[in-house]
């Protein structure tokens, strides 16, 4: 670590970000929301922009670096060394597991577990399923539950699926409601105990497995909702969204039709949202689809109304809110050839 400063109340938003400039990380010791004002203001200066998303993501890498280097105290029972600071020990608990030593751990990234610990027991109510999906810190929310709505009304191949990339377990969920026999895989070991947790509050019978993709064996539905922006992740939540080089989509598509029961089908739901990036060919997938062996055989759309899109339509002026205004998700259905 570079040069630790002590903190407080005293620092203004101008001379911690001076600071951090120069290359210290700094050490909070004053009021806790005296703090997150601090982190809100730093925020606000190093709010991304720019005309092409190449520089926004330049200047969102500088504003993660930044906030990140404002840190708090956490002793080995979860306690925060700061004044007026939360209780947060059951938060700590669900995102970090049992405590063992102090230590210090970024402020933005402790408002973050706290965040997720009160949206894990509020929970996101999902139409589809009426009823409710309860995320776990680190594992992607279904706030944008227009996506599982084309999950719910599309046409059902066969008896048995695979969801892969299941997360919380949501579209696994839907499906196995709709009568199928599910089997759901997730690389993090996180995302497959936050599945089960949600399967078996709606007691439903889905296996899940911790796999690279598809586990052993053949289905006649297989399922993916993979990360659509094809660039390098800055972030831990970004790798739900963000995948380089296309990397994880390609080899989903490339090794999907070897799982697959004759006559059955592969249903990839994904966003557009790289190609008004740039960052994307529209006819990228199509090839992509045909190399893997497969046509497609239809789909679905559908405009996200998640309020980041509606305050990109209400003219807010950033490369990615630009492109968020024009997004459409699709439900590829796709075959062998």
């Amino acid at each position: 670590m570079n040069t630790l400063l002590v903190i407080d109340d005293a620092w203004s938003a101008s001379r911690v970000l001076r600071a951090i400039d120069q290359g210290s990380h700094l050490l909070w010791q004053g009021d806790w929301h005296n703090g997150r004002q601090v982190i809100a203001a730093i925020k606000r200066r190093l709010r991304p922009g720019g005309s092409d998303f190449e520089t926004y993501r330049r200047q969102r890498a500088r504003q993660v670096q930044a906030v990140n280097a404002v840190l708090v105290p956490l002793d080995s029972t979860y306690s925060i060394g700061a004044r007026r600071a939360p209780d947060v020990h059951q938060a700590c608990l669900q995102a970090y597991g049992e405590p063992s030593t102090d230590r210090l751990v970024p402020l933005q990234e402790l408002l973050g577990v706290i965040g997720a610990h009160q949206l894990r027991r509020r929970g996101v109510f999902i139409p589809a399923l009426d009823a409710r999906i309860h995320p776990y810190y680190g594992v992607f929310a279904p706030t944008r539950s227009e996506y599982v709505d084309l999950v719910a009304d599309a046409p059902l191949p066969g008896r048995t699926a695979f969801d892969i990339g299941t997360g919380t377990g949501v579209l696994a969920a839907v499906i196995a409601r709709r009568g199928l026999a599910v089997t759901a895989t997730d690389i993090s070991p996180s995302a497959v105990v936050c599945a089960r947790d949600n399967l078996a509050r709606l007691g439903l019978p889905v296996e899940v497995l911790r796999a690279d993709l598809f586990p052993p064996g053949r289905a006649d539905l297989i399922v993916c909702n993979p990360p659509w922006i094809p660039a390098r992740p800055i972030t831990t939540l970004d790798h739900a969204v963000y995948d380089e080089d296309g990397e994880l989509l390609s080899r989903f598509l490339l090794g999907a039709r070897k799982h697959l029961q004759p006559r059955g089908e592969i249903w990839l739901i994904l966003s557009d949202l790289a190609e008004h990036l740039g960052l994307r060919s529209r006819a990228d997938l199509p090839e992509l689809i045909g190399r893997a062996g497969l046509e497609i055989a239809g789909g679905a759309d559908v405009v996200p109304a998640q309020p980041r899109a509606q305050a990109a339509r209400r003219g807010l002026s950033d490369p990615l809110a630009d492109a968020r205004a024009k997004e459409v998700t699709t439900l590829w259905r796709l075959v062998g050839t």
